[in-house]
């Protein structure tokens, strides 16, 4: 029988060996290992609780008598642990009953002052603190996930923590697949070979050479046959997903994950909450890419109605997740099928889309035969129009700089003789090649003749 421990905050699996233990088998296995592994001895006193607060009485019955079946969970309490609590009941319970004793006289003479009396609320918040001290189990939360995707890290299913113990993991590989065989467990997939109540992986699961291979059914899938294989190649491990429907095999998909990812390095431990890491991420990535396909694609080979998903739901939920959406993606899913053009269609539909993104004071006077989509539409193409003419109207008169910078000026070819033209362009020739630039202020000008008195005449 396979059990959880939960002592000092903590909890642990083990097996007890035998087909009908007792009470007393399982207070010796919890000396001879629970005990020491803490840190205490072996004579340490203590008792067995189902809600840990309640001791279970030693009279040599057998757990069975006691309604304890394989994967309850058993709560150790220490002696001092139990005398504290029963005084601290019963300390709350004698505070109780005085403070309400005390309540009545105390209120009458606030009413006669005419001041608020304050010492039935103290008594209550004393109370309601000791009560949180005396029960650390209700703070710490005692949830603990029963599916993969609701695990956080550090945490494990009770059918994980059931089944990997007896996979006896050689790699990390091997962690991963029992992962992927209770994901498709949890997706309503069943083994060729399922026994009821069984707790460990099917044979031949495990081949040579890191070769996975695992055969399921589905009962949405009826006369299909569901394959995962499964190999690694260096550090990845590839699963293949294929079923066989009609005597004819149908590849799905291919999923590759990395081991190392998703498991830590305790994996060749029994305690599955110790050994796996982000159990939700490989979750949603395995259902996502191969669960879910697989009954999607075996039931549209049969010519079998879609079994999950939006399509499945009906209108009047469907109408409330489309009602959550943009006006984008509503219009993108309305191209999707003739069920989603139809559904998308819905005028009490464009109604709420068109009171949630315009401001229409006359909407409460508009008829009930009002094409609310049509609406939608004309105010659409008329937000989208304003936008437009003030985008037209803040663009500035002239370029930008950056316009300014960006236009190469096309310049027509310098006419020899300028400065700066050939000679800025060419420094490298020597100025005898080059033509002489007119007006040029080194030499004198030609038929230039001065005027008589100092005064020029001018150009002859």
């Amino acid at each position: 029988m396979k059990l959880r421990i939960r002592f000092l905050k903590q909890t642990s699996c083990f097996e007890l060996p035998g087909e009908d233990p007792t009470l007393s088998d399982l207070a010796d296995h919890i000396k001879q290992t629970v005990l020491p592994s803490r840190g205490l001895s072996a004579n340490t006193e203590f008792s067995l609780s189902l809600n840990g607060k309640e001791s279970i009485p030693d009279n040599g019955q057998t757990l069975s008598s006691c309604s304890i079946v394989s994967g309850d969970l058993i709560c150790v309490l220490l002696l001092e642990e139990v005398d504290v609590v029963n005084s601290s009941f019963s300390a709350s319970t004698e505070k109780a009953s005085n403070s309400a004793a005390q309540i009545q006289p105390q209120h009458m003479t606030a009413m006669s002052y005419n001041e608020p009396s304050c010492s039935s609320s103290s008594v209550y918040s004393d109370e309601s603190q000791h009560s949180e001290v005396s029960d650390p189990e209700q703070t710490a939360g005692s949830w603990e996930p029963m599916l993969c995707s609701e695990a956080e890290d550090g945490q494990a299913p009770l059918s994980l923590e059931l089944l990997f113990p007896g996979a006896h993991c050689t790699s990390p590989s091997d962690a991963v697949i029992v992962v992927g065989h209770l994901l498709m467990l949890e997706t309503g997939f069943t083994h060729e070979e399922y026994e009821p109540n069984s707790v460990s992986l099917p044979a031949g699961w495990r081949g040579a050479s890191g070769f996975y291979k695992l055969k399921y059914t589905h009962a949405l899938c009826e006369n299909s046959l569901v394959t995962l294989a499964a190999v690694c190649t260096g550090p990845t491990l590839v699963i293949n997903a294929t079923f066989k429907a009609n005597e004819t095999a149908n590849a799905v998909g291919k999923l590759c994950l990395n081991p190392s990812i998703y498991v830590t390095n305790e994996w060749p431990g029994d305690h599955a909450a110790a050994a796996f890491k982000d159990l939700k991420r490989l979750s949603r990535i395995f259902k996502d890419q191969l669960a879910y396909p697989l009954i999607a694609a075996a039931r549209e080979a049969m010519g079998l109605p879609v079994a999950f998903g939006l399509p499945v739901l009906p209108p009047e939920l469907l109408l409330r997740v489309l009602r959550l959406l943009d006006v984008h993606s509503l219009t993108r899913l309305s191209g999707v099928s003739k069920h989603f053009h139809n559904t998308t269609s819905d005028s009490t539909l464009w109604k709420h889309l068109f009171l949630r993104d315009f401001r229409d004071p006359d909407s409460r006077n508009r008829p009930r035969d009002t094409n609310w989509r049509e609406l939608y539409k004309g105010h659409y193409k008329n937000c989208k129009e304003r936008q437009q003419l003030r985008h037209h109207r803040s663009l500035p008169l002239y370029p930008s700089p950056r316009d300014i910078f960006g236009i190469v000026p096309n310049f027509p070819a310098v006419v020899p003789g300028i400065i700066g033209g050939v000679y800025d362009q060419r420094p490298a020739l020597p100025r005898v090649l080059l033509p002489r630039p007119r007006y040029d202020p080194i030499g004198p000008f030609h038929n230039y003749t001065p005027r008589s008195g100092g005064r020029d005449r001018g150009f002859i």
